[in-house]
């Protein structure tokens, strides 16, 4: 029954980054494209976690962390980019 749902799972987080792939590419504003961008590092580490509860491994757990933290500060610097210009004052 777990093999049911990861692959659903696989299948749903799969989707959700095509449809980030499309809002990058169509979006309007790039607002909707830093959205898109942290949406879509959001559902990577959902994909690497499920992988890591496939295979029966803590490592991608560790492995989502750094991913999350990577996210968090580049969306942050492309968001203060957009503001300002520059990354470092």
């Amino acid at each position: 029954m777990i093999h049911a749902a990861l692959v659903f799972a696989f299948a749903c987080y799969g989707l959700a980054l095509l449809f980030n792939l499309w809002r990058i590419v169509m979006g309007p504003e790039d607002a909707d494209r830093i959205l898109a961008l942290d949406t879509m590092v959001i559902n990577a580490i959902a994909i690497i976690i499920l992988y890591g509860i496939w295979q029966g491994t803590a490592i991608y757990y560790e492995a989502s962390m750094l991913i999350a933290m990577l996210g968090f500060v580049s969306t942050v610097a492309y968001c203060r980019y957009l503001l300002r210009g520059d990354i470092i004052e």
